[in-house]
């Protein structure tokens, strides 16, 4: 049994060749001459009335910019070196610090200290554990199994900031209980609802914790910076995580309708292997330990930043605990790894950078507001009831990731655009920043819209219609629920 389980496994982790469709080739192509013919044409155009010269300047790089995040003819982190470069440049921004002072932003150190916490549980095999330990005790039966699956998705959210690093983590994990089960992939209800609620609900577990994508980091630092708020590690999670819970319980039980799950015959089988796969992983070690020591007081001071104050006399921020906990990570004796250990995606980072500096020149150079007051206009959105306006901005967000398959970029475009619509409309920006926010991490509809989305559908359990079918019915349900509860719950927790 050892050797089938390796081979699902070494499966697990290889399963999706990255295989580039023809529009995406084509866009590949078009991307570079296309971003800058549109750049120089905005450049060079006669100044529009009503916008400064920075504004214009601003727009032209911000959408050269735009071009080739969406086309991706080169890596998207070049993309934002250039941007940085040209900003101060060409004049769009008076201070080089406006768009070179970016790298330094409280979110970046976040992000940084994120993956070094991911690094940590990948390498102690604590998240592994977990997850086989709660399904070899509690999943007795199929449905059962189906729902503590999500339920270790939801817990690894809070563990694991990366979506990509708990598709990997899962994925080995449903292949030894489904090969054990003899579920045949593409005929097995059990395997298709399987794979599907992995896909939704490691995308609806990141929506309700801040710290689970780079993301929802990101966007908290557009609220936070352009829209005058002070959304926290626990506001995040108290005004997102109810909506998760909710839209991922009802759409569990509308899977088990649509796929509905017929005996249960071996099992038992599938069970005695997991528990094989757990009892190899032997006691508790000792960088188990430390992670888990390290992992429960930093999501401990994130539950208590309220009361910093009032017992130490300071408040630790939701950045410092971040950096405190990667900082307990990698001493020496105390930690479990070394810097070179530690999987930072510094491309990622650059990326970041450069989006808030393109973002922030739009915002000081009111270039945002300018092309939000012409789409309000031209849309007739100042003529809508403000409850309208959540609505649309909240189906809007939910289903722009038909057009965006990369949650960053959706981020970088949307969510300063609503802030200045927001403020156009005289609207509180804040909730329905962070009402837009929340929608970003659906990105369940089609295999190419995540790497998650990939690793899940390679299995072979599932067809695109399946995906399309069940993703049309959980992101309906997710955009009525956050609707709601910006109405509702905001009002309740104060947002």
């Amino acid at each position: 049994m050892t050797d089938g389980v390796s081979t699902v496994q070494q499966d697990g982790n290889n399963m999706a060749p990255d295989k580039k469709s023809k529009t995406e080739q084509m866009m590949k192509k078009i991307g570079v001459p296309l971003a800058i013919a549109v750049a120089l044409l905005l450049f060079l155009m006669p100044t529009p009335e009503g916008m400064s010269i920075e504004a214009q300047k601003s727009i032209a790089i911000f959408t050269g910019a735009l071009i080739l995040w969406v086309t991706t003819p080169i890596p998207i982190y070049l993309t934002s070196l250039s941007a940085i470069l040209l900003l101060p440049l060409v004049g769009a921004v008076d201070d080089q610090k406006v768009a070179f002072g970016t790298l330094g932003f409280d979110v970046i150190w976040l992000m940084v200290s994120a993956f070094i916490l991911t690094s940590a549980m990948v390498k102690s095999n604590l998240g592994r554990r977990l997850s086989l330990w709660m399904i070899t005790r509690f999943g007795k039966t199929p449905k059962m199994t189906l729902f503590l699956l999500v339920l270790i998705n939801f817990i690894l959210a809070f563990f694991v900031p990366s979506t990509t690093a708990r598709a990997t983590l899962m994925v080995p994990i449903c292949l030894i209980l489904l090969e054990v089960y003899r579920a045949i992939p593409g005929k097995s209800n059990l395997g298709r609802v399987m794979m599907l609620q992995g896909v939704q609900s490691d995308a609806l577990a990141t929506s309700g914790v801040m710290t689970a994508t780079a993301g929802n980091i990101i966007a908290v630092g557009f609220i936070n910076d352009q829209a005058g708020g002070n959304i926290g590690y626990m506001d995040w999670l108290l005004a997102s995580m109810p909506t998760a819970i909710i839209t991922m319980t009802l759409t569990f039980f509308i899977g088990l309708k649509i796929f509905p799950i017929k005996g249960e015959s071996n099992f038992h089988q599938a069970m005695d292997t997991l528990k094989d796969e757990l009892a190899k992983l032997g006691s508790f070690s000792l960088d188990e330990k430390k992670a888990v020591s390290i992992f429960l007081f930093t999501v401990i001071l994130w539950a208590t930043g309220d009361y910093h104050s009032g017992w130490f006399g300071f408040e630790i921020s939701t950045e410092q605990t971040a950096v405190l906990a990667a900082l307990l990570c990698l001493l020496p004796k105390i930690g479990l790894m070394t810097w070179k250990e530690a999987n930072i995606k510094w491309e990622l980072m650059i990326f970041a950078a450069g989006a808030y500096a393109v973002g922030n020149a739009l915002d000081k150079s009111e270039g945002a507001l300018w092309m939000i007051n012409k789409l309000v206009v031209a849309l007739g959105i100042e003529k809508m009831n403000h409850v309208w306006v959540y609505v649309v901005v909240v189906f809007l967000s939910m289903y722009s990731h038909l057009i965006f398959t990369s949650k960053t970029v959706r981020v970088t475009i949307l969510i300063p655009a609503f802030i200045a619509l927001a403020k156009t409309l005289g609207m509180d920006p804040v909730p329905l920043a962070l009402a837009a926010a929340m929608t970003m991490t659906y990105t369940i509809t089609l295999p190419p819209h995540s790497k998650v989305n990939t690793i899940y559908f390679g299995t072979g359990y599932f067809s695109v219609l399946d995906q399309v079918k069940y993703a049309i019915i959980t992101c309906f349900i997710g955009a009525c629920v956050i609707s709601l509860a910006v109405f509702t719950w905001f009002k309740v927790i104060g947002i």
